[in-house]
């Protein structure tokens, strides 16, 4: 099932997407909540009745025209995991790592799918980064990496788009990470029934402006799924709705020679195979 959030009467609705259409659970199952959170925590018996709903409902909005909202705007956890790719790691100059470098991004920082990231004034080294992105789907704690997979609601996409001078001004990353408007996620959660289990050997890339700038499968990461699942849990308890973004492959701007940064009117997309297309333009603060 893709999940997906979008504008209705100047709010966001939840609905289901198939094909070009979507289904808008607000009407299709009225007693079932209204965002994607809140669909999470009612459990596995909310996400029967929405696909029962989905399958079944004759009233189908066009997936053009709509205004996708961020599938969660209000998560309880963003976890970002760096340097998860050995490729990306040597690219920076390090050497991958042996546990993961986890940091962790503000609810502020998200965009929605066609929104623009926001190239603020202070900085024009505006990186990208493609990255699967997990969705929990229940609290778990002191999981091991058979059980991980079992906890997870569905999966999406993220481009940690990073300030670089900023990331590096200090030896912790928070605020490279945490410009306003610089996180696009979307457009919409796929359950895990529909994807490869841990999603493990995906394409995924980024296109800036069309050219190919990053190019790999998550097959290379150096923390699959599952292991980065079971050591967070081993530290914190998970709950639904908990994002976890999990690295990104070699091929940044800031490494090529001369550095390629976003700018103003360009256009970025983070493909995941099987889940979809994130794009996204770039427009300057104003």
């Amino acid at each position: 099932m893709r999940l997906l959030s979008f504008e209705k009467n100047g709010s966001p609705t939840l609905g289901v997407r198939l094909g070009s259409e979507v289904v808008d659970l607000s009407v299709a199952a009225p007693q079932l909540p209204r965002d994607l959170l809140s669909l999470i925590k009612a459990g596995p018996e909310a996400f029967d009745a929405a696909r029962k709903a989905a399958d079944t409902a004759t009233e189908r909005l066009p997936l053009e025209g709509l205004t996708l909202c961020v599938p969660i705007a209000d998560p309880p956890k963003i976890l970002c995991v760096g340097r998860n790719y050995a490729a990306h790691a040597k690219e920076g100059g390090a050497e991958p790592p042996t546990y993961p470098d986890i940091f962790m991004r503000s609810r502020l920082s998200l965009v929605a799918h066609d929104a623009p990231i926001i190239r603020p004034a202070l900085s024009g080294n505006l990186d990208y980064e493609c990255e699967l992105l997990v969705v929990i789907g229940r609290h778990a704690s002191k999981l091991s990496e058979t059980e991980a997979l079992g906890v997870i609601a569905g999966y999406s996409i993220f481009n940690d788009a990073t300030l670089r001078d900023y990331q590096r001004r200090t030896t912790q990353w928070t605020i490279g990470k945490n410009f306003d408007g610089t996180g696009p996620f979307g457009p919409e959660m796929v359950t895990p029934d529909e994807l490869p289990d841990g999603c493990v050997g995906l394409q995924i890339q980024t296109r800036l402006n069309g050219e190919v700038m990053q190019s790999a499968t998550t097959a290379d990461m150096i923390f699959p799924v599952a292991t980065t699942i079971s050591l967070l849990s081993q530290t914190m308890t998970l709950e639904p709705g908990d994002l976890i973004a999990t690295g990104t492959p070699e091929g940044v701007g800031y490494a090529r020679k001369p550095p390629v940064w976003m700018k103003d009117g360009d256009i970025v997309e983070i493909e995941v195979e099987g889940i979809g297309a994130l794009r996204n333009p770039v427009r300057n603060e104003t």
